[in-house]
């Protein structure tokens, strides 16, 4: 079985800053989350920090390219080294942020495994943002920390797109997103490249743990692939820790089962986690969830076996990808091993019949277009008199069939936003493809149950079981009362309150049934109630601009 590395890469270089006398807090993410146990109830190894150069925009205006190109650079240099060596060693990374930016270090070392190898790597990009801002498609550049995807594309000013001239990192083909929000302006952008994304209503109509499985299958020809994860993809209701929330997100049980579904093989090679501000949680009450999370989610990283990088050699690097089979031109059809007196003539006789082949076949094309010129004006004629005399044709023929309805061409990604326009082998169906909406259902309940303390949840419709006393009251507290989601839509009837009442939920997990309120809503979006209690009160921050969006 592998073992679980935690590296520090504390970066906040690819970020604006908040203030014009302030820098971006996301630097102090991994002493916070280290701060909650996060590396001794993982079991891993500490790989110690990365250190990055000082956060220092100078006289940085927009237009002049990204700020601290040149040090996130450096930097991500530096970071690519030690993620190599931590691969090398069979073990698996788990990268702890700092800001998005630090994704240029992962994507250098994959890269740099990549051609080692002579195959492909891909990234699975979980954000709440596609981060594809280029100068391709905006005016100006300047943040990293949102142009972090495009650069790792190899769109960009060369310095950061293209470091040690490796360039794209990442294949288009090869990234698959997941998490983004709906109304995210660069969701044509993703489409028109052929990167496959799923934005936050279909990942959860589908399921977390089924779009985890759809994503690794749409990478079952790569080598491998590098899962990145930005916090701010959960929604600001349970994590306003970040330094651009944007509502509409999932739920840290979604976020847990999709972390575990893309982890727990030997092809997963590392995560990240980034864009965690401990600046917006004084308390420490988001950190503590986060940590819960990411130790659950993490877990099945460390229950499989390391890939062994020496099988993987450029040869069967190369046999994964087989080149179609050539087929041999018309022309060298005949053999040219046969040598005697008439070869010159028969030489000439099947140059003659060749080119008399090629001309008939010439003329059937002529004669062919001009039919199908023929046919569609015949066509267009037909269907404007069609659309003038409607209503005659439906009286003189009632039974003839419909015409059969085009493919909506113009369609958004939000309708097709998992089609790959490029061609692929078909991923390989695994036990988890077969369960049905009930077991996925079930499972979450589990997941569920379990961040409640064991507590049992109830599916809808079912008789309410006997549940043991609240913690609250075990401890001489009076449970609170449960904020209710009105409006749901199987609301048949009026529930009485000994059966709709909730056992009390720790308070340092304020918003541990977030999930159930999500599906009981049934709408998609995270409803405002939070429950079962507001979180302790918290100094008010000043409120900046979206630091990786602006």
């Amino acid at each position: 079985m592998r073992r679980i590395a935690v590296l520090d890469a504390p970066s906040n270089l690819g970020l604006r800053p908040p203030t014009a006398t302030s820098v971006p807090g996301c630097a102090k993410a991994p002493g916070a989350l280290r701060d909650h146990g996060l590396v001794s109830r993982l079991s891993a190894r500490d790989a110690g920090c990365v250190t990055p150069p000082r956060y220092d925009p100078g006289d940085w205006r927009p237009g002049d390219g990204v700020a601290h190109a040149e040090e996130i650079a450096w930097y991500s240099r530096r970071l690519a080294d030690r993620i190599g060596e931590l691969l090398d060693e069979g073990e698996f990374p788990v990268v702890l942020g700092g800001d998005c930016s630090i994704l240029l270090g992962s994507a250098l070392a994959a890269n740099r495994r990549s051609f080692d190898l002579g195959g492909r790597i891909g990234l699975i990009y979980v954000d709440g943002h596609a981060d594809f801002r280029h100068p391709g498609n905006a005016s100006y550049v300047g943040a990293a920390a949102g142009e972090d995807l495009a650069l790792a594309t190899g769109r960009g000013q060369a310095d950061l797109a293209a470091i040690e001239n490796r360039r794209p990192y990442f294949h288009d083909s090869d990234v698959v997103v997941l998490g983004i929000r709906t109304h995210d302006e660069h969701r044509y952008d993703l489409h028109a490249a052929g990167i496959a994304f799923r934005a936050v209503p279909q990942l959860r109509a589908e399921g977390a743990a089924r779009s985890a499985q759809w994503a690794r299958g749409l990478l079952s020809d790569c080598l491998g692939y590098w899962v990145h994860i930005d916090v701010d993809v959960l929604d600001p209701a349970v994590m306003p820790a970040v330094d651009a929330p944007d509502p509409g997100g999932i739920a840290y049980t979604e976020l847990e089962l999709l972390i575990s579904g893309l982890v727990a093989t030997p092809h997963c090679l590392g995560v990240e986690i980034t864009v965690f501000d401990p600046d917006y949680d004084p308390t420490g009450v988001y950190a503590a969830e986060l940590v819960e999370t990411l130790v659950m989610a993490l877990a099945p990283a460390a229950a499989v076996a390391p890939l062994d990088w020496d099988a993987l050699t450029p040869a069967a690097a190369v046999a994964l990808a087989p080149e179609p089979p050539a087929v041999a031109p018309a022309a060298l059809a005949r053999p040219a091993a046969q040598v005697d007196d008439d070869a010159g003539a028969d030489d000439v006789e099947f140059e003659d019949d060749a080119e008399s082949e090629n001309d008939a076949e010439f003329e059937d094309d002529a004669e062919f277009e001009d039919d199908a010129e023929s046919e569609n004006d015949a066509e267009s004629e037909n269907d404007a008199e069609s659309e003038n005399d409607a209503e005659s044709e439906a009286a003189v023929e009632p039974d003839r069939p419909a015409r059969v309805a085009q493919p909506n061409l113009s369609a958004g990604p939000d309708e097709a936003d998992d089609r790959r326009p490029l061609a692929g082998p078909a991923p390989q169906r695994s036990m988890l493809d077969r369960f049905n909406l009930s077991d996925m259902v079930d499972a979450d309940r589990v997941a569920l149950s379990r961040r409640r303390g064991g507590i049992p949840l109830r599916r809808r419709g079912e008789e309410p079981a006997e549940e043991p006393a609240p913690a609250g009251a075990r401890a001489g507290r009076e449970a609170e009362p449960r904020a209710v989601v009105t409006g749901a839509p199987d609301a048949t009837g009026p529930v009485t309150p000994e059966a709709d009442k909730p056992p009390t939920v720790d308070q340092l997990r304020p918003f541990a049934g977030l999930a159930e309120q999500v599906r009981a809503a049934g709408s998609g979006q995270v409803p405002a109630a939070r429950t079962p209690a507001e979180p302790p009160a918290v100094p008010a921050m000043p409120k900046t601009p979206p630091a990786e969006t602006a």
